[in-house]
């Protein structure tokens, strides 16, 4: 009598039974992984603005660009960083850039068609670090997340 090699109906169900649990196991890990990359974004994204700030903050104080009465010499709008400002300092009257392209704040909880600066709440240098608000300049910026990150700290408060 000839043997036909194949499965059953139960070693099947026993197979996929196993694969669905280690499937429901590795989902979330994937979910934390990719929470792990959104907060490494957003580091990286806090990092390149606050950097190109202090960058325009330099060269306003070094006279590169035409000093404002009563100004902080912090950018108006977080706009200047990627659109550049003139340097007057410069005979042909080139533009200084601080950034390539402005990020994208990772965490905004609204519509990803929103411009970039829109992403970001502002926080002018008159304003308390605890009470972030808006002013007649940029001097940091914050996530309007209300999430808190996997470190137990708010999203805005990094």
């Amino acid at each position: 009598m000839i043997r036909r090699g194949g499965f059953t109906l139960v070693e099947m169900l026993i197979v996929v039974a196993i694969l669905a649990i280690l499937a429901s196991a590795a989902f979330p890990l994937m979910q934390l992984n990719a929470q792990r990359e959104r907060e490494h974004e957003l580091r990286i994204a806090l990092r390149q603005i606050r950097g190109a700030i202090d960058d325009y903050k330099k060269a306003y104080d070094d006279g590169h660009m035409l000093k404002r009465t009563g100004a902080s010499g912090y950018p108006r709008k977080l706009e200047e960083l990627d659109k550049g400002v003139e340097d007057v300092r410069a005979p042909e009257k080139k533009q200084l850039f601080f950034l390539r392209r402005l990020p994208r704040d990772p965490m905004f909880p609204g519509d990803p068609t929103t411009p970039a600066a829109e992403t970001w709440g502002l926080r002018s240098y008159a304003s308390a670090p605890d009470e972030p608000k808006e002013g007649d300049d940029v001097f940091d910026v914050y996530s309007l997340s209300t999430k808190t990150g996997l470190n137990g700290i708010p999203y805005r408060e990094w």
